[in-house]
C-alpha cells in the first residue's frame, strides 16, 4: 500500500513537467528513498528533475541528540535537556547513554533514576575500572575510548552533549572530536583551583565545536581561549530550570523527616558533601577528617553524602567509618538522593559544608550558607553565601565557621541561571548547521577575576611588607589591603652596601615577627629606592647620590632568599604613582601624573591603568626635563632641568645664598644662628615680603608649571597630583600656569595635592597587594 501511494505521488509530479519548480515535502529519511526497488527507481527519477530545475527536494528530518551522562552530579544538569528535547519529538531524536559510576552498585546505581524519569538508555557502557587512584582513573579513560566508537558508529548522532569536567566526559569528547562528531560542552570556561578537573574541563572545551555556559565571566574566558564567540551560548546553568521551580515546594518538611529524622526542622540541620582533590589526595583526606570532627564537636543533624568516584575516594570513606559516622546518632550517611529532594535539603538546610559544586552554584539560589573545604572549588564564582576555608591544621578553624555560617541566610543569588536555561539550549540547536565546517576562530580578550570571601579574610588581615630606602633612613612598614600602616620601623641607613642589606633583612624579619601579634599575614616585600629600577629583574641599575655603594644591585635575590617571601622592586617616583592608583587621588583614574616635590623632582605616570616604565626604565624622571638651555646646574650633569630650579636641594642653594649675601632675613623673620637654612626659610622670607626671595620661588614656580605643561602636551593625563613635602606651595601657582599656558584642550585638567602621608611606602606596599591578591591563598 505504501508503494501504491508513494508511485502514485511520484505520477502527480511528471504530471506538471511545465511548472518551473515544484515543491516536495518529504517526510522520511533521504536514505530510505534509495532503498530498493521501486523506491529507488522514484528517487532517481527525483533526482534528474531537480537537475532539469524543475523540481525542489526539502527533506525534513529531526536533529539527533545524543546525551551522554556519566554520574549522579552531571545527571541533574542534562536531565533538565533531556526533558526539553524529549517533548519537541517532532524536531529532536534524543539517544541517551549512560556510563561510569552511574553503573556501579557502591555509589547507588543511579542509572535506575534516569529509568524512572521515563527515559529510554539506548547504551550502557561500564567504563569503570575499580580502585579508586590515579591509575584506575588512566584505565577507567582508556577502557571508555575502547567501547565508545561502536557507540557512535551505532548511533551516529549529529550532535553529542557532554557536560562538565569529569574523566569519563573527556573520553566521551575524545571519541567524538576524532570520529567528526559534533560536540556541545555545557559548564565550560569555568574554573575551580587548578586541579585536574580544571584541565580536563578546558581540555573538553578544546575539543568541543558548541558551548552553553553558565556565567558570563565563563563566558569571557572561553573567548580568552580562543573559542568562537558565535559558537558560545550564554544559557545558565540547566539544572536551575529544576531547582528555582522546586524552591517553593511545600512538601521540604517531609523530605526533612524521611532523609533526616522527625524531630529535625528546617535550618537546623547540615548538608555535608566532600570530595577528593586528585592532585592533593593526602591533604583532601586530612580535610576530610578535619571536617568530620567539626562536625562531631559542633553536635547538629547532619545528611552525608558518599564522596564521588575519584582517586582517593576509599580513603575518605575509610576516615568516615573510622570515627563511626554511620552508626553515630547525629549522622544520616547515604549513598544518593533524587536531586529533586537532595536540592529541597540544601535549600531548608542551616548550612552546607565541603566541597561539592553545589554548594558553591545551587545552593546560592537558595541563599543557603555554605562552607566550601579546601582548594577544589576556589577559582568558582560564588555568592556572598560561600566562606572558604581553604586549609586548617586543626578542625578548630572549621569549627569557627560553623559558628560563623550555621543558621544564617542570604540574598538569593542568580549568578549561575535564571531557569531559562533549557529553551536557550534548544534554540540553540535549532540555529545549528550541519553543513558548517567546524573550524574555530580565535580571540583573546581580557577577563577580570572577581573577590570571594574567604575565612582567612576575616581572621587575618593580608598585608604587605614595605620597605622605603632614602637617602637619610631605612624605613619598613606593615601595611594592610586597606592602606593602613599597621607598624613602622626606622632606622639610619648605612653607608656600605653590606651593611645595608643585612639591616633590610634583619628589620624585616623583626617585621615578620610581630606581624603574627598583629593578626596579620605577610604577603610580599615592596622596595622603593631612589634612581633607575629594572622592576622585571629586581634591580637597581643607577641609585641617586644620596644612596652610595646602591649601583648594579639585585635586591630581590637576597631579600627573597632570607624571606622566603616573593620580593618587588621599583623606583619611589613611581611606586608613589602606585600608591595614589590604590589609595590616593588616582583611585579609578585611567591617566595620571604624580610628581614629587621634595628633596629631588620625580614622579610616575599611569596610563590606560598602568605605570610606564619606558623601555630603559627611565620613563617619568620628570625632575630631569629641561626646561631651559642655560638655567643652573643640575645633579644629573645638565642645565635647566626642573629639579635645579624647584627641588627642595634647589631652593635650599638660593637660600643660603641669599643669607651668605645678608639677604635672606626680614623684619618679623624668627632664625636661630645655629639652625641650618632650608627651602622654608626661603618660603618663609617671600612671605613676609622678601622680594629676592619671591622672585626665586616665582621663577620655581614657572619653571615647574612649564614642565607639567609639557608633560600634558606629552602625555595628556587627566589628572596632576603634586606629592612632597613642597606640594602645597606649588598647586596653586602651577595649576595658574595651565592655565595660562597649556593648550585649550589642555587647560581643564586639574592639579590636586596628595593626601597620603607615607606614598613610597603605600606605593611599595600596593606592588604586593595588587599582585598577590589576584590569587587565591
Amino acid at each position: 500500500m505504501l508503494t501504491t501511494a508513494f508511485f502514485s505521488t511520484a505520477k502527480s509530479f511528471t504530471s506538471i513537467f511545465g511548472a518551473d519548480f515544484v515543491a516536495f515535502d518529504l517526510q522520511m529519511k533521504c536514505s530510505l528513498l534509495a532503498g530498493s526497488g521501486i523506491f529507488s527507481a522514484i528517487f532517481i527519477h527525483l533526482q534528474q528533475l531537480v537537475k532539469l530545475n524543475k523540481i525542489i527536494l526539502i527533506c525534513k528530518r529531526r536533529l539527533r541528540v545524543a546525551v551522554a551522562t556519566c554520574n549522579r552530579a552531571d545527571y541533574s544538569k542534562l536531565a533538565p535537556i533531556m526533558f526539553g528535547l524529549k517533548s519537541h519529538p517532532e524536531e529532536f531524536e534524543l539517544e541517551v547513554v549512560v556510563l561510569g559510576s552511574h553503573l556501579i552498585d557502591d555509589y547507588g546505581n543511579t542509572f535506575r533514576m534516569i529509568e524512572q524519569d521515563d527515559f529510554d538508555i539506548g547504551s550502557k557502557l561500564h567504563t569503570i575500572v575499580r580502585g579508586e587512584d590515579e591509575a584506575a582513573m588512566v584505565e577507567s579513560v582508556g577502557l571508555a575510548l575502547v567501547k565508545l566508537p561502536d557507540v557512535l558508529q551505532r548511533l551516529r548522532p549529529d550532535i553529542l552533549i557532554v557536560h562538565g569536567d569529569r574523566f569519563d566526559a573527556l573520553a566521551l569528547a575524545t571519541a567524538a572530536a576524532l570520529m567528526n562528531i559534533r560536540i556541545l560542552h555545557l559548564e565550560g570556561g569555568e574554573v575551580r583551583s587548578g586541579t585536574i578537573d580544571d584541565s580536563i574541563r578546558h581540555a573538553i572545551s578544546k575539543l568541543a565545536h558548541y558551548h552553553a555556559c553558565c556565567t558570563r565571566r565563563a563566558e569571557q574566558y572561553l573567548i580568552a581561549m580562543c573559542e568562537d564567540h558565535s559558537r558560545i551560548l550564554l544559557t545558565g546553568c540547566p539544572s536551575y530550570d529544576k531547582l528555582l521551580s522546586t524552591h517553593h515546594k511545600e512538601d521540604y518538611k517531609d523530605i526533612i523527616k524521611a532523609w533526616i529524622g522527625d524531630s529535625v526542622q528546617a535550618q537546623d540541620y547540615i548538608v555535608a558533601l566532600q570530595h577528593p582533590v586528585t592532585t592533593d589526595i593526602q591533604h583532601s583526606i586530612k580535610i576530610y577528617g578535619l571536617m568530620l570532627d567539626a562536625l562531631l564537636s559542633f553536635n547538629k543533624k547532619t545528611l552525608i553524602l558518599f564522596p564521588n568516584i575519584d582517586a582517593g575516594s576509599k580513603e575518605m570513606v575509610r576516615v568516615m567509618r573510622k570515627k563511626g559516622i554511620e552508626q553515630h546518632p547525629n549522622f544520616r550517611a547515604v549513598k544518593h538522593i533524587p536531586f529533586e529532594q537532595f536540592i529541597q535539603l540544601v535549600c531548608h538546610a542551616g548550612c552546607m559544608i565541603g566541597n561539592s559544586s553545589c554548594g558553591v552554584r545551587e545552593a546560592g539560589a537558595f541563599g543557603t550558607p555554605v562552607i566550601n573545604l579546601g582548594t577544589r572549588q576556589t577559582g568558582r564564582e560564588t555568592g556572598e553565601n560561600v566562606l572558604h576555608v581553604r586549609d586548617a591544621d586543626t578542625h578548630n578553624k572549621i569549627y569557627h565557621a560553623l559558628e560563623l555560617q550555621f543558621g544564617k541566610r542570604y540574598p538569593c543569588s542568580n549568578i549561575y541561571g535564571d531557569g531559562n536555561a533549557v529553551p536557550r539550549i534548544l534554540k540553540f540547536l535549532r540555529a545549528i548547521d550541519l553543513d558548517d565546517p567546524l573550524q574555530k576562530t580565535f580571540c583573546f580578550p581580557t577577563v577580570r577575576d572577581s573577590i570571594s570571601q574567604d575565612i582567612d579574610h576575616i581572621l587575618e588581615t593580608q598585608s604587605a611588607l614595605s620597605v622605603d630606602l632614602g637617602g637619610t633612613n631605612l624605613r619598613v612598614a606593615i601595611i594592610s589591603m586597606k592602606g593602613k600602616i599597621v607598624e613602622k620601623y626606622t632606622q639610619p641607613n648605612p653607608k656600605t652596601f653590606e651593611a645595608r642589606m643585612q639591616l633590610i633583612v634583619k628589620m624585616c624579619l623583626d617585621a615578620m615577627r610581630d606581624a603574627i601579634t598583629f593578626n596579620c599575614r605577610i604577603l610580599g616585600v615592596g622596595v622603593s629606592t631612589g634612581g633607575r629600577v629594572n622592576p622585571q629583574e629586581g634591580v637597581v641599575l643607577h641609585s641617586t647620590k644620596l644612596i652610595q655603594e646602591w649601583s648594579s644591585i639585585d635586591l630581590r635575590t637576597p631579600i627573597s632568599g632570607a624571606l622566603h617571601l616573593p620580593v618587588w622592586v621599583d623606583n619611589d617616583g613611581n611606586c608613589a604613582a602606585l600608591a595614589e592608583r590604590k589609595f590616593g587621588h588616582g583611585k579609578g583614574v585611567e591617566n595620571f601624573v604624580t610628581i614629587i616635590t621634595g628633596t629631588g623632582i620625580g614622579g610616575g605616570i599611569i596610563h590606560n591603568s598602568e605605570l610606564i616604565h619606558g623601555s630603559t626604565f627611565c620613563a617619568a624622571e620628570l625632575g630631569h626635563i629641561m626646561v631651559s638651555l642655560d638655567g643652573p646646574e643640575c645633579s644629573c650633569g645638565s642645565r635647566g632641568c626642573l629639579e635645579a630650579y624647584a627641588s627642595g636641594m634647589a631652593l635650599q642653594r638660593e637660600a643660603k645664598r641669599l643669607h651668605d649675601e645678608d639677604l635672606l632675613k626680614v623684619e618679623g623673620m624668627d632664625m636661630k644662628l645655629s639652625e641650618p637654612i632650608t627651602a622654608a626659610h626661603l618660603i618663609n622670607a617671600a612671605r613676609l615680603g622678601n622680594s629676592k626671595a619671591d622672585a626665586i620661588l616665582n621663577r620655581a614656580y614657572t619653571a615647574l608649571g612649564v614642565g607639567v605643561v609639557n608633560i600634558l602636551h606629552t602625555m595628556n593625563p587627566s589628572l596632576v597630583i603634586l606629592s612632597g613635602v613642597l606640594a602645597s606651595y606649588y598647586q596653586d601657582p602651577v595649576q595658574k600656569i595651565i592655565n595660562e599656558r597649556a593648550l585649550f584642550s589642555a587647560q581643564s585638567i586639574k592639579v590636586v595635592t596628595s593626601d597620603l602621608e607615607e606614598p613610597a611606602l603605600l606605593g611599595a606596599a600596593s606592588m604586593v597587594l595588587d599582585y598577590t591578591t589576584r590569587r587565591q591563598y
